[in-house]
């Protein structure tokens, strides 16, 4: 390939000087691609919109999130207070941009939790067979068999009310899933021609899971783990509502609405935003996973 072709023009000729630059086609073409769907546009927007308020919330938020002012509390929507004021008279616009950041660390840290416990499991289960499958596989049945949410509150009452033990449970809860994912796409490429060959040059069991079955198994699990934030960010405001989950004066969006839901009929704003917050920022969540898997996935597209 000519070094003076435009770099766009190098990345859509289907010639690559280098493995480094075919990556950066494939990722320019995902991007391409992700472009023409307007659901997936407007669900990068959420997302990128939660990130940037969860970064710059000491800058975005008006007013300190647990600073307590009784003579202003519920107090309706105004340009002293966007959003209104809780039963504490805490600025509740303020209070939702300090949540994000309580959002955004419990969907990263279930991700980073779950989904590698479930990419191994599923990858070895996939590849040993036998009674490696057997076990692990019924294990993850057994696992599935229990609403996620009830599963969680089992756990996060052994574990007792609090924040990192809320992300724990939900963890605990969510790798079955990723680890059926990664099972099913390792029974085909274990048949594959490059796995035999790999094998008959004295490849061992763990150096091909890890270094080539693992790989070809994350963009299935990365469109699952975006689908899984919007479940995820539902279940840590459900077990929040019910106190289990952040404790007070953190934050919370389910906190906040379960504190709400008390003055719903004179004071609607302490409820409504919060509850806002976590719908919009679940479907963002859910957009941009059905546009991932649209790019991601060339059996659905």
């Amino acid at each position: 390939m000519s070094d003076t072709l435009p770099w766009r023009a190098r990345l859509l000729s289907g010639e690559y000087a280098s493995r480094r630059e075919a990556s950066l086609a494939r990722f320019y073409l995902g991007w391409l691609a992700l472009r023409r769907s307007p659901a997936a546009m407007a669900g990068l927007l959420i997302v990128g919109l939660l990130i940037l308020t969860a970064i710059l919330a000491p800058w975005i938020a008006p007013y300190h999130p647990d600073v307590q002012a009784l003579d202003r509390a519920l107090q309706p929507p105004s340009a002293a207070h966007w959003f209104g004021t809780d039963e504490f008279g805490r600025d509740v616009f303020s209070r939702i941009v300090w949540g994000a950041r309580v959002t955004l660390y419990i969907v990263l840290l279930v991700a980073a939790l779950a989904a590698p416990v479930g990419l191994l499991v599923g990858c070895v289960a996939g590849y040993l067979g036998g009674w490696v499958e057997v076990v692990l596989m019924r294990l993850t049945d057994i696992a599935l068999a229990f609403p996620r949410l009830v599963l969680a509150l089992a756990f996060t009452a052994a574990l007792g009310p609090g924040l990192e033990h809320a992300v724990i449970a939900i963890a605990l809860t969510g790798w079955p899933p990723y680890a059926r994912i990664a099972r099913a796409e390792t029974l085909t490429l274990r048949r594959s021609d490059f796995i035999a060959a790999i094998r008959l040059l004295g490849g061992s069991s763990s150096r091909i899971v890890l270094k080539h079955i693992v790989p070809l198994c994350l963009p299935s699990l990365l469109v699952r783990a975006t689908l899984d934030m919007a479940g995820v960010i539902l279940i840590a405001a459900g077990l929040g509502f019910l106190g289990l989950g952040a404790q007070p004066p953190t934050a919370e969006w389910g906190a906040m609405l379960s504190s709400g839901r008390d003055y719903l009929l004179s004071a609607w704003w302490a409820a409504t935003f919060p509850g806002l917050a976590i719908f919009i920022v679940s479907m963002g969540f859910n957009l941009l996973g059905d546009g991932l898997r649209d790019v991601l996935d060339p059996k659905h597209a």
